[in-house]
């Protein structure tokens, strides 16, 4: 909610500095003066729209700043305030969790005005959008991929923006996200002694989100899997790259416990659940 907020402040101020104080007459700013007696939004200039649309999303009342930055557009579609009014509208469709609104929002806005100003920020809500449409590691991560190519699209396109720093760490989380979903997938086909299948799981994060902190987990169970095969060089070497770059992690004292006679393992608990419940937390 912070980097919501955060985000869309200079959004919220910049157009109300190009219109000028004369232009919002109509409106008092105050809340309860949005439509006088007798008035429609007819009677309202395109300034007095937006700025009424800008209190209302203040307020949190998204639908009611939907609906006047739509009057914006719709009845002023030629002015320098439809513009901004079709990206805040996305904003607030984003802001009440409507994303397949707000992305078609966000979308149109990308393809009318692409040498915009707040291009880039369009852009990244897009990515919010899909973002935060990410399922839980037990489901399907289609969206989690869709989330990846829209937040690299914006580090690609404005990478030294702030909004590309916060793109990159978001795609770290979401390759996370990803590891974590291969590696309940290989856990499942390890418990059930189906180990080929296993060992293509946890091979994918070692060698595709090498970043992740699944890595060293999935080197564990691969020399577990190994041991269970009876491939113990395997397993050595397996173990050997685990303590290499995973010196006094826990699950690298899990496997020398493996191969080694007398070696106590780990105390940490035998589940991934504190790591997993972590990550998940930020999603």
């Amino acid at each position: 909610m912070k980097i919501r907020r955060l985000a869309i402040l200079p959004l919220l101020l910049a157009p109300l500095a190009l219109g000028g104080c004369e232009s919002l007459n109509f409106w008092d700013s105050k809340s309860e003066s949005l439509r006088p007696r007798g008035a429609s939004y007819a009677d309202m200039s395109p300034e007095a729209l937006y700025a009424a649309g800008l209190d209302a999303l203040r307020a949190e009342r998204y639908a009611q700043s939907i609906e006047l930055f739509d009057t914006v557009e719709r009845d002023h579609p030629y002015s320098t305030w439809a513009t901004n009014a079709r990206l805040m509208s996305g904003y607030a469709e984003y802001s009440r969790n409507r994303y397949t609104e707000a992305l078609g929002q966000l979308d149109r806005f990308i393809q009318l005005h692409p040498a915009h100003r707040d291009v880039a920020y369009a852009y990244y809500l897009r990515a919010l959008c899909y973002y935060e449409q990410i399922a839980d590691a037990q489901r399907d991560q289609a969206g989690t991929n869709t989330a990846l190519a829209a937040l690299q699209d914006v580090v690609n396109r404005f990478p030294n923006s702030t909004y590309a720093r916060d793109a990159r760490l978001k795609m770290d989380l979401a390759r996370d996200h990803l590891a974590g979903k291969e590696m309940n997938i290989g856990r499942f086909y390890q418990a059930r002694h189906l180990y080929a299948a296993a060992i293509a799981r946890f091979r994918n994060v070692v060698e595709n989100y090498q970043t992740t902190n699944h890595t060293p987990e999935a080197l564990h169970r691969l020399t577990e899997i190994y041991l269970a095969m009876g491939l113990t060089d395997e397993a050595r070497k397996t173990a050997s790259v685990l303590g290499h770059n995973y010196p006094g992690n826990p699950w690298y004292q899990d496997s020398y416990a493996l191969l080694v006679d007398g070696a106590a393992p780990s105390d940490r608990p035998s589940r991934p659940g504190l790591l997993r419940r972590a990550v998940d937390a930020v999603f």
